[in-house]
């Protein structure tokens, strides 16, 4: 008895299927709405049990893709601007194409030398890009959390190495806390990667001189001068609520001071140092232990895609090290194994969709990309100010606009604006959440994906002013 799989023959049609289907899929995404909230019994239709026998491979990728293209958020879309969130470039999605085509695990070099030299080579060109020293360290990780894991895990080696422990092979025992400071923009990516390390998600003392969460730069001093032993000081480079940054280089001057271990969290802020026009945010970035950022957001290459930087590049290393398994390369092995320089041991070739953006399009498109981005979040802000029913909450300095709908006869706006944020999701027309901020909850839209365009922020205010209307009418 023959099976489905036992089709040969069928990869090429399932192939054609999706590339069929990709084309108009991504030619609507201009013009559909982001979210359809009558797509549940749709979705239901991935549930069931567990086929006996299966539909076979083309009927089986026909059923996902008409599930999918219908009912999938199209965050891909240049009307999502949920959390923060780019597309994916023709040349990245052309490239992650390529990942899949090809299947590599560039944890070693014996498995892919051609994944493990894509990856080599990329992280050699977003130093440049970012203006990182070309000595650093590097390794691609799965997303800004995973890179912020796995820098603070070099910092976490370096902290316990000064306490006379090796943390790799004994472990936290017997330690101190290890102190952890930054301001009131940390995120909480960071604080869950402290809480993977076992150091604590709510050890991070803040220091804020501001309910905005703005830095405390003399209270940080002070407490590095009183900290029983080395610290680790976080800096953000572009808040969530408003694309605010941290004083990097001041900071800088503090590490070194203190002979303390500086992190920047630079998630999407770090592309700040693209453009000439925003480069100062992130004076000082090169004086950083570690840094890192995300590519699933303004790189706009598809999830998962994120990366971190290593100033002592042994530190990597160190803190993951070679497990002294006989079928895998040992230490002083002449090629690098990024599976020893991080957490993930097999690893999709996600250098990929990297590569072929960047050498698609080179410094300058992204940096236009960029630059592009902050005139529509700057026209956002316009639109906004000049609106009798809106408030703007921040100055707006990257690519976050922080905004609220405001009417003087209603009293509770945070109630209102909890109300909008909700119904905005369910309208699906344009996709933007809420938060609180100073208190205040509001929405706070961020502009990072390469097909938005000037009519794209226009329809977003028209669309919140309209269900404000309507709520509060």
């Amino acid at each position: 008895m023959s099976l489905p799989l036992d089709d040969i023959h069928a990869t090429g049609k399932a192939l054609e299927l999706v590339t069929e289907a990709a084309v108009p899929y991504l030619d609507s995404l201009s013009t559909r709405p982001v979210s359809d909230p009558d797509t549940a019994a749709l979705i239901g239709e991935l549930g069931g049990p567990l086929p006996e026998r299966g539909d076979g491979t083309v009927d089986g990728v026909a059923r996902l893709l008409r599930i999918g293209t219908s009912a999938a958020t199209h965050s891909a879309g240049p009307r999502f601007f949920h959390f923060v969130v780019g597309g994916s470039t023709p040349a990245a999605l052309a490239g992650d194409w390529i990942a899949s085509l090809l299947d590599q695990n560039p944890g070693n070099w014996a498995a892919s030398p051609f994944g493990t030299q894509a990856e080599t080579v990329v992280l050699g060109w977003l130093k440049d890009l970012f203006g990182l020293p070309a000595s650093y360290g590097g390794v691609l990780t799965t997303s800004a959390t995973s890179a912020n894991f796995t820098a603070l895990s070099a910092a976490r080696f370096w902290w316990a190495e000064r306490h006379g422990v090796d943390v790799t092979t004994d472990g936290l025992a017997g330690l101190p806390p290890m102190p952890v400071f930054s301001s009131g923009y940390v995120h909480v990516s960071t604080r869950k990667a402290l809480q993977m390390l076992g150091l604590g998600r709510d050890t991070v003392r803040r220091f804020a001189r501001d309910d905005a969460g703005r830095i405390d730069l003399h209270a940080l001093d002070r407490a590095l001068a009183e900290a029983d032993g080395p610290a680790v000081i976080v800096a953000n480079a572009g808040d969530v609520n408003t694309g605010d940054f941290d004083p990097i280089d001041e900071m800088a001057e503090l590490a070194e001071r203190h002979g303390a271990w500086l992190h920047v969290d630079g998630a999407f802020g770090l592309f700040a140092a693209v453009s000439p026009r925003t480069r100062h945010l992130v004076s000082g970035i090169e004086r950083a232990d570690s840094v890192i950022s995300d590519g699933h957001k303004w790189l706009n290459v598809p999830y998962e895609s994120g990366f971190a930087f290593v100033r002592d590049p042994a530190l990597l290393g160190r803190a993951f090290g070679a497990w002294d398994a006989p079928y895998l390369p040992g230490e002083g092995d002449e090629h690098v194994n990024y599976q020893f320089l991080g957490p993930d041991s097999s690893r999709r070739a996600r250098a990929l969709p990297i590569w072929a953006t960047l050498r698609a399009y080179g410094r300058e498109g992204h940096r236009a990309m960029v630059e592009r981005h902050l005139d529509l979040a700057a026209h956002l802000g316009r639109l906004v100010e000049e609106a009798p029913d809106l408030e703007l909450l921040a100055p707006v300095q990257l690519c976050v606009v922080c905004f609220r709908y405001r009417r003087p006869d209603v009293t509770d706006l945070d109630a209102l604006n909890a109300r909008l944020g909700a119904e905005l999701l369910v309208d699906g027309r344009v996709f933007a959440g809420t938060t609180v901020y100073r208190g205040m909850t509001a929405l706070r839209p961020a502009i990072v994906n390469w097909r938005t365009t000037e009519a794209d922020v226009e329809l977003l205010v028209s669309i919140v002013r309209e269900i404000g209307a309507r709520l509060s009418g």
